[in-house]
């Protein structure tokens, strides 16, 4: 079933940020902009690739009202530990949550039980809480922080102007459509 249009779960939950240990619940992501960037585990080989892509993005997401959480099994204080031990990591200024219980993971349906880690899965949610782009994939298959960053271009367009579309490979400040009969069968 796809969480695409639901609103996110009730959770609560310790981030490693900023030097800090900082609580975070649904209610922190209520009113703006989210990502939810989830991963296998701290200490691995394509993960920390992807986050350090991400934080090498993170001003640009900020710039547009959006937070991103990274998501793992691991506890806050393997977040701590992992982001002392590499620079890559060392970069990060998102909240990094631990998930040890794995309440958000199975909240956002990517949990691997028989493992007890999470997909690599990624949800943009908005103000509202609701969902608005998921993307789940393979566990050696990195994602691209830019491209997500196009889609919550295109999400935070969608919302502004709701009788409008963003077509595929659309950027911003490119043409979009109004859906109308007129248009059926012509693109």
């Amino acid at each position: 079933m796809s969480l695409i249009n639901s609103r996110i779960k009730p959770f609560s939950a310790t981030a490693y940020r900023d030097g800090k240990f900082v609580e975070v619940t649904e209610a922190d992501v209520m009113g703006k902009w989210a990502v939810f960037f989830f991963y296998p585990a701290d200490f691995t080989f394509v993960c920390p690739t992807e986050l350090g892509d991400l934080a090498d993005k993170y001003e640009e997401f900020a710039a547009r009202g959006v937070e991103v959480y990274a998501v793992s099994t691991d506890t806050h204080f393997t977040h701590k530990a992992w982001h002392d031990a590499s620079d890559t990591i060392g970069k990060i200024g998102y909240p990094m949550i631990g998930d040890p219980t794995g309440q958000i993971t199975r909240n956002f349906e990517v949990m691997r039980e028989d493992q007890g880690l999470a997909d690599r899965g990624t949800f943009v949610v908005d103000p509202d809480g609701v969902i608005q782009v998921m993307e789940i994939t393979a566990e050696g298959v990195g994602r691209n922080a830019g491209e997500l960053l196009r889609k919550v271009k295109a999400a935070q367009y969608v919302r502004a102007h709701p009788d409008e579309v963003c077509p595929a490979a659309w950027e911003e400040g490119e043409d979009t459509l109004a859906p109308s009969l007129s248009l059926v069968g012509k693109i």
